[in-house]
């Protein structure tokens, strides 16, 4: 049986609201699917118009008012603000694996006035109250997702056909007070999240939502050889230096305590100075190793730009002094040094395998942007047209 592709958009109030990583956990633990894709969207009419179309169905449980309303609050939520014109953010979480729609679906759940659990997220997330008339007073569904495989088709090619011009990296949908200025940075979840399915990726953006900040991009990475020669690159002389101190000093007690007589420092640096580039090469090799799954002497010739067996998700976040609230979110490299109830203490557990990488200046996070091309590459629409064919 192939595998299915299915859908889950969280809607603009539950990325307001920062339930986004919440959300995630709950599709990732319990579906135990594949995230094969991500993507922001900043839907325009037409798009919206085009999707709430499709959207009441009677292939669709749902009561036949639900869908309606859904269908409804599509196309009120959804759509740019009618008095400024600014669009509004979507998230757009792909899914894939054996019974995909069923799986996604029944960890989203239906909606009906009487459920009062938290079993599923729209138990959690959603909300549907009437009035003493049976009217309705607030509908909020926090998360969408398809009924059935033949759905989860048409509204995918709807979204990846929209998907190269409405959506990527978010420019121009926040406002700020004014003599306040934006910044962006660049967040990855590294590979230790993604051993096998857990909570750690959204627990890891619950965590971030502490910031108050707002993610403007996502994209399921696999990290090319190439790709993260040149985003770790400038830590390569770092490493040399670092690991020419860490050697030589243990190479003097070594050979002090072997031949007896003492070292000189002189003597030492000599050391250092010969020991550290190899030994800082190969700690730079196990980097790479970990984020992309091979090591660059392990690549065959013309195979370093090939996609990584290893998964990461890159966020964009947006927002007054971000790269300072993130990097203090994150915590530091080391999570033995990192504060109590820093990402890398809760997650980490050494130098390298410390949950999570957040650029230290706007202008690496361009730099970093650029590599791993989270504004360009579509990958999104890829796993869409691999799916289905040309949209």
């Amino acid at each position: 049986m192939p595998q299915e592709l299915a859908y889950a958009i969280i809607t603009p109030y539950s990325l307001h609201k920062s339930r986004t990583g919440g959300i995630l956990t709950r599709l990732i633990t319990r579906t135990g699917l594949e995230l094969a894709a991500a993507r922001m969207f900043a839907p325009s009419r037409e798009l919206v118009e085009k999707y709430s179309e499709n959207i009441v169905s009677a292939d669709d449980p749902q009561d036949r008012r639900i869908q309606e309303l859904i269908r409804d609050y599509i196309l009120q939520n959804f759509s740019p603000d009618p008095k400024t014109g600014v669009r509004r953010r979507v998230m757009m979480l792909l899914f894939r694996g054996d019974e995909a729609v069923r799986k996604v679906r029944s960890v989203v759940g239906n909606i009906s006035a009487g459920r009062r659990g938290g079993e599923t997220i729209r138990d959690t997330y959603g909300d549907f109250i009437l009035d003493d008339n049976n009217q309705v007073r607030y509908f909020e569904p926090a998360v969408l997702a398809p009924p059935n495989a033949i759905e989860a088709e048409t509204k995918l090619k709807i979204w990846a056909h929209y998907s190269d011009s409405e959506g990527g990296l978010l420019k121009d949908m926040l406002a700020y007070p004014s003599g306040q200025r934006a910044e962006q940075t660049l967040v990855l979840i590294k590979p230790d999240n993604f051993r096998f399915p857990t909570g750690r990726p959204g627990n890891v953006i619950d965590f971030f939502s502490r910031t108050g900040l707002y993610i403007i991009a996502i994209k399921v990475l696999h990290m090319s050889v190439a790709e993260a020669e040149d985003f770790y690159g400038p830590v390569r002389e770092v490493l040399r230096a670092r690991y020419g101190a860490i050697i030589s000093g243990t190479a003097r007690t070594a050979l002090e305590k072997e031949l007896g007589f003492k070292i000189a420092p002189d003597l030492e640096k000599k050391i250092a100075d010969l020991l550290g580039p190899p030994a800082g090469d190969n700690q730079f090799e196990n980097i790479i190793r970990f984020m992309s799954g091979r090591a660059p002497g392990e690549c065959e010739a013309g195979t370093k730009s090939q996609p990584g067996t290893e998964k990461c998700i890159a966020l964009v976040y947006e927002g007054v002094d971000a790269v300072r609230k993130i990097r203090d979110v994150l915590g530091p490299t080391d999570p033995n040094k990192a504060p109590p109830g820093s990402i890398r203490r809760e997650f980490g557990s050494s130098v390298m395998i410390n949950a999570a990488h957040a650029s230290d200046s706007e202008d690496n996070a361009r730099r970093e942007m650029g590599i791993i091309r989270i504004g360009q590459e579509n990958t999104f629409r890829k796993v869409v047209e691999t799916a289905y064919g040309n949209i």
